[in-house]
């Protein structure tokens, strides 16, 4: 379905939304999506989850073939020092709910879906 990770980076970004995030704000849509996002990456690419400590709790993102990438990494306003320690699928759940996974997965496959035009 995506051929790179910057291509889901892009449907993501038609994705999200309140129902995936109750941080959400049209002015930082990704406040909250952090671990919602690492967890669908990795139904994608596969790879790790990774977290981080910042100031507002844990930060959750991705390790693809040996490559950092975190797609939410944006709603921070200063940069961030990552920590890279490995986590685990039950640790971003705790962090988000089945109901916002469902929803970004669903929001998600609809734009794939409605960006495809018949040839």
């Amino acid at each position: 379905m995506f051929r790179s990770v910057a291509a889901l980076q892009q449907a993501l970004e038609h994705a999200w939304s309140p129902t995936s995030s109750s941080k959400y704000s049209v002015e930082n849509p990704l406040r909250g999506q952090c671990s919602v996002t690492a967890l669908v990456v990795q139904d994608v690419f596969g790879g790790e989850i990774l977290k981080t400590r910042t100031g507002a709790g844990m930060h959750f993102y991705n390790r693809i073939d040996g490559e950092r990438h975190d797609l939410t990494l944006s709603q921070f306003d200063e940069p961030i020092q990552f920590d890279d320690v490995a986590s685990t699928r039950d640790e971003a759940f705790a962090d988000t709910s089945d109901a916002q996974y469902r929803a970004l997965k669903e929001r998600l496959g609809l734009f794939c879906r409605d960006s495809v035009r018949p040839g």
